[in-house]
């Protein structure tokens, strides 16, 4: 009897990892080893329990399957979700929009389909005809919620967040854009949404 009471004494200690299951409307935050630019993201942003978050997608069912809608170079797509999960070694982060609101996640995944083929945003300009990932959410759920933003827009910055300088990338990415730094104008990114309030943070995806 004692052997059998010291078992079930154990047992809450003990931790196995479970493989996490993923919802359509879930949000995907990666941190992305693409070089200097996915450096540069994690220079001037903050994201939620200090990870570095450099890119977004939302997890939608597709052709009888879960995948990923994002905006990527050189478009925005339908990525496989495996394929998705493997294009960094760093974990992937859930976060899930809240009970409250998950009944916009239908007409969001309406708008995003629609925009498969719309050029990636390497201006991180809104309204421009073409998507980074963090805006195509933006403006999907903009949509979902009958034209009244659903997530927040803030100031840009592109200076590092330790030395409040503008980071050098920045300034050699936009020069080569013939673009002056769009410092201050309202955007989003993925570290940013990591913190919004209609969003609950799920912790490492487990595979």
């Amino acid at each position: 009897m004692k052997k059998l009471f010291l078992l079930f004494t154990l047992v809450p200690f003990l931790s196995f990892a479970q493989k996490t299951e993923l919802k359509e409307g879930d949000l995907i935050f990666q941190n992305l080893n693409c070089g200097p630019l996915c450096d540069a993201i994690n220079e001037v942003t903050f994201g939620y329990n200090d990870n570095n978050f450099n890119h977004i997608g939302m997890v939608i069912n597709h052709e009888g399957k879960l995948q990923v809608i994002e905006a990527t170079h050189p478009e925005v797509c339908i990525t496989p979700l495996d394929e998705f999960l493997d294009k960094s070694p760093n974990p992937s982060h859930l976060g899930r929009i809240n009970k409250k609101y998950r009944k916009l996640i239908e007409k969001a995944k309406e708008f995003s389909l629609q925009q498969v083929g719309v050029p990636y945003d390497e201006n991180y300009l809104l309204d421009n005809g073409k998507y980074y990932c963090s805006e195509l959410l933006y403006d999907a759920f903009k949509y979902a919620n009958n034209g009244k933003s659903f997530f927040y827009l803030f100031a840009m910055t592109y200076k590092s967040k330790h030395t409040e300088e503008f980071f050098p990338v920045w300034v050699e990415y936009f020069e080569n854009l013939n673009q002056p730094i769009p410092e201050g104008l309202p955007g989003l990114n993925p570290a940013g949404m990591s913190y919004f309030q209609h969003l609950t943070m799920l912790g490492a995806i487990e595979r």
